[in-house]
């Protein structure tokens, strides 16, 4: 009999540190999941909260590690890329770890005001500003420089942001200006709409920030929508970029900080492989050596990790509602939920997750498709990152299946529009948050009910 454990276990190099199974029941991070769903009931999203504290760690001690290595004498930042999660028990998770925070639009601002309050923040914690900036949006981040946080850094995405900035900041403020960076032969255009061109940028600095005793430069930012990855590609747009801060340097004395954004890469299939540390070093040594080649001082790193903070401790439950074989081989298990509205990459951008069954490891399994609840012909999920198939264990009388989506904790929600109205009116399901008391146990409540027929009558007008 071939069942679905050692189906996993032939392809996989399984277990895993994030998953193992025990009594035909998975596990991950340490939490069973049948516990869980037996507690809550399906579908479910949770967040597992200390695996945002350790990838935060384990990113700090991959840069110092190079950092000593190459004898740098920069200083790495880490700040979180809010959008990836606006969540307060992420935000509070990741800010234990003495980091800074990367906003990109105008109401992330409020939020950061409410982290203050609460002493979460100080008026030294790094703010930097990104993305193209509104009225309402440069209004917000004037009135914090003006109250004094100092490390409020707005990062100039065109060329006339920097006006509004000259004429209502009262205090001396610094600024950041962003690269538009060459976007990949395969993208559909070839550079980025966001930042200034590298031909204007020394103009910028000339005409509207050198001879301006209010306003220094302190960060040239830099970000690829391909995140970082060991390719020609990167290597020559991270080069052109290391060149233009050491050309820019030489004019602007002020300028310490090269923010190189965010795209670390997170598991999205249990074959994964991906060498931080070498990352890591690969991007520090090449700062250094372009910085010593043109008598340059090291810059202070920043990094914006947003999907790498917060992916990795997410996970999406269903189960499996009813069997359905629509012709002689296209077997459909019917999920409690929907792709487009609950996963909406997996649907909007063919993204692939993690996706295991939560029990009866040792049933017999076979190739099935899963199916969502709304009637859109592409609420489907077919195949996963490393095959074109999907296997799962048979399902029996009186035995529910369960499985789950793993890694899905960035951009989900905000994507799906949460606690608003969704294709086919499908509730956004339960939230649950999974902790540990210092002793190691396991806890866990309720963060979120599943939403309700009146609250989505209200944002009807009913």
């Amino acid at each position: 009999m071939n069942k679905y454990i050692d189906l996993i276990q032939q392809t996989f190099d399984f277990p895993t540190k994030e998953f193992h199974v025990e009594n035909n029941e998975l596990h991950f991070n340490g939490v069973n999941l049948m516990d869980i769903i037996k507690t809550y009931g399906t579908p479910l999203k949770l967040t597992y909260l200390p695996k945002i504290s350790e990838n935060i760690q384990n990113a700090k001690t991959y840069f110092g590690n190079a950092i000593q290595q190459h004898d740098y004498k920069g200083k790495y930042t880490y700040c979180y890329c809010t959008k990836s999660s606006h969540f307060s028990f992420v935000l509070d998770e990741a800010l234990k770890n003495d980091i800074h925070i990367e906003t990109s639009s105008t109401f992330d601002i409020p939020l950061v005001r409410n982290l203050y309050e609460q002493g979460k923040i100080n008026k030294e914690t790094y703010i930097v500003c990104n993305g193209f900036k509104r009225e309402l949006y440069k209004q917000y981040i004037t009135e914090l420089l003006n109250d004094g946080f100092v490390n409020c850094i707005p990062v100039l995405d065109n060329l006339s942001e920097i006006d509004y900035y000259l004429e209502y900041v009262k205090v001396p403020f610094q600024v950041g200006i962003r690269i538009a960076a060459d976007e990949e032969p395969k993208f559909g255009f070839y550079t980025s709409r966001l930042g200034v061109r590298y031909s204007d940028i020394v103009k910028l600095y000339e005409e509207k920030i050198k001879d301006n005793p209010n306003v220094s430069l302190k960060m040239l930012h830099f970000f690829l929508n391909s995140g970082i990855k060991d390719t020609a590609y990167y290597w020559s747009e991270l080069t052109r970029f290391i060149q233009k801060y050491v050309d820019l340097k030489k004019i602007a004395p002020s300028l310490d900080t090269m923010d190189i954004g965010g795209g670390w890469p997170i598991k999205t299939n249990v074959f994964f492989d991906y060498d931080y540390q070498y990352m890591a070093e690969q991007i520090v040594k090449n700062i250094k050596w372009m910085c010593a080649k043109n008598h340059t001082d090291e810059p202070h790193i920043f990094t914006e990790f947003g999907s790498y903070t917060v992916g990795e401790s997410g996970a999406v439950l269903y189960s499996i509602l009813d069997e359905k074989l629509q012709n002689d081989k296209e077997l459909w298990y019917m999920i409690d939920g929907s792709f487009i509205t609950q996963l909406p990459d997996s649907w909007g951008l063919n993204q692939k997750y993690i996706m295991l069954a939560v029990n009866n490891w040792d049933n017999e399994y076979h190739n099935i498709n899963l199916g969502g609840l709304t009637c859109d012909s592409m609420d489907y999920y077919n195949s996963e990152a490393h095959q074109f198939n999907i296997y799962l264990p048979k399902a029996e009388e009186g035995n529910k299946q369960y499985i789950g989506f793993f890694h899905t904790g960035a951009y989900q929600e905000s994507l799906g529009g949460y606690g608003g109205i969704q294709h086919c009116l499908i509730p956004a399901p339960k939230h649950v948050l999974i902790d540990r008391e210092k002793d190691g146990s396991i806890k866990h409540w309720l963060f979120a009910p599943e939403q309700n027929s009146e609250s989505m009558l209200k944002v009807l007008g009913y």
